[in-house]
Formats: C-alpha cells, sequence, structure tokens
C-alpha cells in the first residue's frame, strides 16, 4: 500500500484509451488490413499501427510501474530479466519492436505487457519460478501477446479495464461485490481463452527457438495453480482459486498446462537450457511478500514503516495489502477497507467526512473523536449493493494537515451489533510506529539453502515465520509434491524475516 502521496479518486492512475486532446487520440487511426507475420491471421481494419503501439505503451508504462509499486530496486535482477528477454525477443518474427523488460516491486503473482513490447513480471512471480526456463515461458507468453497483436486489438477496441481502484469508493458508488477485486488485483482485464492459448503457443515457439526447455511452461502453470489454491485457503476462500493471482485473468490452468505439454512434446529432444542454479542464486535476498515501502501484513496488524503507524483488525479478519488500499476480510462478508486521501481543505474531520469523503450521501451518527491524540470524525449509513443492504461506518483520522486516513467498516445489517466493539478497538488502536515496533517491521526475505543429510521438510517448515499453512507454503514455493522427501544437496527457497 504505498501511501506515501495519496491521491484525489479522479487523479489515481489508469488504463485509458488515449491521452488528452491531441495526444494519443490522433494517432488510433485507421490502418489498413494485413496479416501478422506471428499468427498469419489477417488483422482487422481498427487495429492501430506499430508506431501507435509504441506511443501508447510509453504512455502507459510510468502509470502502470507506479501503480504496481514501482520497479524492483536490485538492479542485478533487472539486468537478468532483461538479458533473458531480449534473448526470447530475437525469436519473434516483428522485429520492429524494441522491448522493455520490467521486474515490479509486487507480491503479486502475475505478469502481463502493454503494446508496443512493455513486459512486466512481479517479483511474486519471479519468487515463484524455480528456474529462469519456467520465467522464461511467462515472459514468452507475454511477448506473444505483443507479437499476435492481442494489447494492441484490445486497446484499438476500447476494451481496456482500468487498473483497479481504492474499495474504499465503495461508499461513493462501487458495490461490495467488487471489494474482493479491488485490492491487491490490481491487473489489466483478461484477454479470450483463445488468445491466451495462443500465447502459449507463441510462448513455447519463442522458448525452444531461444534454447529453453519448452516442458518448463507446463510445469510452472501447474504450480501457479498450485499457488492460486494456496491462496483462496490464506483468503479463508476454499476452492476459489480463479479469483487470485495469475488465474484471475486467465484460463483454467487444467487446460493451459495440457496444451503447454502438447505443444512442448512436438518439438524436438535437445540440450535444453534450464538454468535452475544460476536462478535461484540470484534470488537469494529478495523481498518476499508485503515490501516495507509499501506496508507489512504481520498475521492480524498492519504495519507501515515508511509512514509510521499500524493498526490491528479483528481476529477472524484476513489481511489483505494492495496498491491502493488495505482490506480485511471477515466473517460473514463483513469487510474492513483502510487508505490514505488529501484533506482536499476540509477545516475539520467532521467536514471531511460530509464534505469530500461521503459528500452527497445521507450519513447519520456523525461525531467528533480523538484517536490517540488525533482528531478523526465518523459517520453510519446504510446503503445497496449487489450483496443486499450493507451497512457502512466510515471514520476519517487527520494525520497530518494535508493527510486522512480512512477506515471503512462493512457489514450486513445482522452483523453490525456484533462487530461494533471489535471494530472501536481497531480504531482505537491505530497509533504511530514505536521503536519495537520498528524493529518487528523488517520485510522477509528468500534465502536459497542446500539440504543437508537427513534435513526434513519439517525441519525447513519450523524455521520460516509462519504459522498458517506453513508446510503448504514451503512445498508450493519449492514446487515440492505432497509426500515428496528432500534431497541431499538441493537447493530450496526459504523465507526468513529480516
Amino acid at each position: 500500500m504505498p501511501l506515501s502521496a495519496p491521491l484525489p479518486r479522479s487523479r489515481r492512475s489508469r488504463f485509458r484509451l488515449c491521452g488528452v486532446a491531441g495526444g494519443l487520440a490522433a494517432l488510433l487511426l485507421l490502418a489498413a488490413c494485413s496479416t501478422n507475420p506471428a499468427t498469419g491471421e489477417r488483422q482487422f481494419a481498427g487495429l492501430m499501427s506499430a508506431e501507435q503501439e509504441k506511443a501508447v505503451g510509453a504512455e502507459q508504462d510510468p502509470q502502470v510501474t507506479a501503480e504496481f509499486g514501482g520497479a524492483y530496486k536490485d538492479q542485478a535482477v533487472q539486468a537478468y530479466v532483461d538479458r533473458m528477454g531480449q534473448t526470447l525477443a530475437r525469436a519473434t518474427e516483428r522485429p520492429e519492436i524494441q522491448y522493455r523488460f520490467t521486474v515490479l516491486d509486487s507480491p503479486i503473482v502475475n505478469a502481463f505487457a502493454l503494446p508496443g513490447g512493455y513486459v512486466y513480471v512481479t517479483r511474486g512471480l519471479m519468487a515463484l519460478a524455480n528456474n529462469e526456463a519456467q520465467l522464461a515461458g511467462v515472459v514468452g507468453h507475454e511477448i506473444g501477446h505483443v507479437t499476435a497483436r492481442h494489447t494492441a486489438e484490445r486497446y484499438s477496441q476500447g476494451t481496456v479495464a482500468g487498473v483497479l481502484a481504492s474499495a474504499a469508493g465503495v461508499f461513493l458508488g462501487q458495490e461490495a461485490a467488487q471489494l474482493g477485486q479491488a485490492v491487491g488485483q490490481g491487473v489489466l482485464a483478461g484477454f479470450s481463452r483463445g488468445q491466451e492459448l495462443q500465447a502459449d503457443g507463441l510462448g513455447i515457439r519463442y522458448m525452444a527457438a531461444a534454447g529453453y526447455d519448452p516442458r518448463q511452461m507446463s510445469g510452472f502453470l501447474s504450480t501457479m495453480g498450485r499457488q492460486a489454491q494456496l491462496d483462496a485457503l490464506l483468503a479463508g476462500k476454499p476452492g476459489s482459486a480463479d479469483q487470485f493471482s495469475y488465474l484471475q485473468t486467465h484460463p483454467p490452468t487444467g487446460e493451459r498446462v495440457e496444451q503447454a505439454s502438447t505443444a512442448a512434446a512436438a518439438r524436438p529432444g535437445r540440450d535444453w537450457t534450464v538454468g535452475t542454479e544460476s536462478y535461484l542464486r540470484l534470488l537469494d535476498g529478495m523481498i518476499y511478500g508485503d515490501s516495507p515501502d509499501h506496508g507489512l501484513v504481520r498475521g492480524t496488524t498492519f504495519l507501515h514503516p515508511s509512514l509510521g503507524f499500524r493498526f490491528q483488525v479483528p481476529d477472524g479478519f484476513q489481511l489483505v495489502n494492495g496498491e491502493q488500499a488495505v482490506l480485511a476480510l471477515g466473517p460473514g462478508d463483513a469487510r474492513i477497507i483502510f487508505d490514505a486521501a488529501p484533506s482536499q481543505g476540509a477545516a475539520s474531520p467532521e467536514a471531511y467526512l460530509r464534505t469530500v469523503w461521503a459528500r452527497g450521501s445521507d450519513l447519520s451518527g456523525t461525531a467528533s473523536l480523538s484517536v490517540n491524540g488525533m482528531p478523526a470524525a465518523t459517520g453510519t449509513a446504510r446503503v445497496s449493493t449487489r450483496s443486499g443492504l450493507m451497512d457502512v461506518r466510515l471514520v476519517a483520522i487527520r494525520w497530518s494537515a494535508d493527510t486522512y486516513y480512512r477506515f471503512l467498516f462493512v457489514t450486513p445489517p445482522t452483523a453490525t451489533a456484533g462487530l461494533d466493539a471489535a471494530f472501536r478497538r481497531t480504531v482505537e488502536g491505530f497509533r504511530p510506529l514505536t521503536d519495537a515496533d520498528r524493529q518487528a517491521s523488517r520485510p522477509y526475505r528468500l534465502r536459497i539453502v542446500a539440504v543437508k543429510p537427513g534435513e526434513t521438510v519439517a525441519d525447513f517448515v519450523r524455521r520460516m515465520p509462519f504459522t498458517d499453512y506453513a508446510e503448504e507454503r514451503f512445498r508450493v514455493l519449492n514446487d515440492i509434491a505432497p509426500g515428496t522427501a528432500l534431497q541431499p544437496g538441493q537447493l530450496v527457497k526459504l523465507v526468513v524475516q529480516g
């Protein structure tokens, strides 16, 4: 949650079809029908030109990078991915594209591309991969979207989705059913099933031409499927894997694994590059999970070392740290959304509630508060959503002359009274960090360790800072099947603090 410079909703970065008048809108002219050299397919007449793709990508790149936490601040990692990506790019059918590869400082397992050759992978995805060929499969897939002109087609048709907005906006018009999507899942709208499968095929083509073992693509797709299932368990939503991570915008993993395996099997055998040890050594020391720059989730506590505050949600709530807000998922559709916003000149917290945050809404029970010496205000309302009627409580805390921190508590009416005291404790617990808090705010990092004779999975699980699904986390992270033992000398990824 990089809240260091909170902006009004109207100024949040967005994917858009064009820029200001006289900008990219003037570039989106009709192009003549042609045949795509990557796919052999005819392209529709409205598709933008290569120069228009480049212009769109160049405009959107800084906004997308910022929306996903910025570029990961490790030049060795960035250079490694760029070298690998350029190797794959040389195997493509569109030499006019100048590719740019960026590792984003986000824990979400995801990858995507913009028109003009802008390709992104998150450090969360890199942490899940176990060799260079697996990462090459993902990057090759995203290159496939560019060469097949799927990204250009989506922009030309005007079907681009915006980066998902702050969940706190639910009170100002969004619906409660969107909350689970609005935090931590800031991804592009999905391509069609056919486009995704076509990108898989192109990715395998580019992998093989660059010398990477194409069989690793299907293996990593399986791993991402296991990770999505684990994410669903951690979020308290078992069986909802398609809502999480890479699967939110990609076809079901089983279908993609089957096609990728078939395509890879059709490639003649050779001395393929896998790159396990060099890749794992690259990951040694990489931040795992949340970054201190964006805030840290520690059980039911959220701490932001850079901005200097903390709060704790009630037991039974699952914290999810998003790019624009923090979401806590509770029992019975109860939610807590926390974010930051500028004061916009409001004279007091109560005035901020009525004239800025909930302007035009029918608030009741508004009152001034003091939260650990900070002026604050609260108000309530009942709103209609896709999930039915919901009670909402807004709490705005003035952190500085220019910034408010905001809690939005959302509950079904039947649960409101039972959660009121717990929500009050969450607000009362919002406070500046102490020295002890800062000591506990060290990030998690990956360490690459060689298994010693006699060491078991349980030995490594005990060394990790997790209490929920700890063995599952270790096995998925290292692509170790349930019941499979470790081998002496095997390199494994271990999550440690600091």
